[in-house]
């Protein structure tokens, strides 16, 4: 249990600051094509371009956030076969607190105090779910269930697509929502995924369990990506998180037997609860900064108005 929450923390550690990196990136990229008149940056419904989204992935912050990513995935998935997916989907999500944190510094931004009582939220919840973790299930699933994650995964991810490409600038806490199923899925994935242990090479690439994680995460990374090009980087990390932890958390414990310790099931689905509630309010209230303007327009809007002494 220990070696599992370290590693889920790590996870969280690593998604986080490559959020943060990937939001710099994306946004030094549209300065980029704004400051050309580029007409190829965005799509005829406002949204950015495959192209946009190409100049964006190659910037170099863009890049080592990518590589956390990747770290982070895979100490990710070493976390879901440790722990019950409520509690390790639930921790790596508070990445939204370190993405939180370093947007202040790096992109600018100043957290009002509903957004620091709403991450105050997010951390008392994952206390509560640490506290109230109980054994995680098997991870064994009907064959049946391998080929609804992947049709399931196939679906989201494609109406993901087609959403951004029409509602342009509006679907940024979409794109974040989807981003986040998409890597819910791959937490899914990962715990009923054959041929792991032991491993068998043959029996993993027959698994549509494998399919889906590389559907999921693709495109999940590309829908993450975009929303952080077109929203606030705050509010599309909190839809993520909505959509990463509440999905895996409920198929977890419905279809692979992860349990909380015995008369702590209301603590669990307390914390649980309050999680998602956090991160709503994040989004929410991070929401006057969606359209990505210079940080230091942002931080004017934000500075309270001066009061004078009567």
């Amino acid at each position: 249990m220990i070696i599992g929450l370290v590693t889920a923390v790590a996870a969280s550690a690593c998604y986080g600051t490559g959020s943060v990196l990937q939001a710099v990136g994306s946004r030094k990229s549209a300065r980029r094509e704004a400051a050309t008149a580029s007409a190829s940056g965005t799509t005829q419904h406002g949204g950015p371009s495959l192209s946009s989204t190409a100049k964006a992935a190659v910037t170099w912050e863009f890049m080592v956030g990518t590589v956390l990513d990747f770290v982070g995935f895979a100490l990710g998935a070493l976390a879901a076969r440790m722990l019950p997916l409520f509690l390790s989907q639930t921790v790596i999500s508070a990445n939204l607190i370190v993405t939180a944190l370093l947007s202040v510094k790096m992109l600018g931004l100043r957290l009002n105090r509903r957004e620091w009582l709403s991450i105050g939220v997010v951390c008392s919840a994952l206390v509560l779910l640490a506290t109230a973790a109980g054994h995680e299930g098997s991870g064994e699933a009907a064959r049946s269930t391998h080929w609804w994650l992947l049709i399931v995964s196939t679906v989201l991810m494609g109406g993901g697509w087609i959403a951004v490409h029409f509602l342009g600038s509006r679907a940024a806490i979409l794109a974040g929502l989807l981003s986040g199923l998409g890597f819910g899925a791959i937490g899914v994935g990962v715990r009923i995924l054959d041929g792991i242990d032991p491993f068998d090479l043959p029996t993993l690439l027959a698994d549509p369990a494998l399919y889906a994680i590389l559907i999921a995460g693709g495109v999940g990374m590309y829908l993450h990506t975009v929303a952080l090009q077109i929203g606030s980087v705050n509010g599309a990390t909190a839809a993520l998180v909505v959509g990463e932890t509440v999905l895996p958390g409920i198929i977890g414990v419905m279809w692979l037997g992860d349990a909380s310790r015995e008369g702590f099931a209301w603590v669990a689905v307390l914390g649980f609860l309050l999680a998602v509630a956090g991160a709503v309010a994040v989004a929410w209230f991070g929401e006057p900064d969606a359209h990505g303007g210079a940080p230091e327009t942002r931080d004017e809007e934000r500075r309270p108005e001066p009061t004078t002494v009567s």
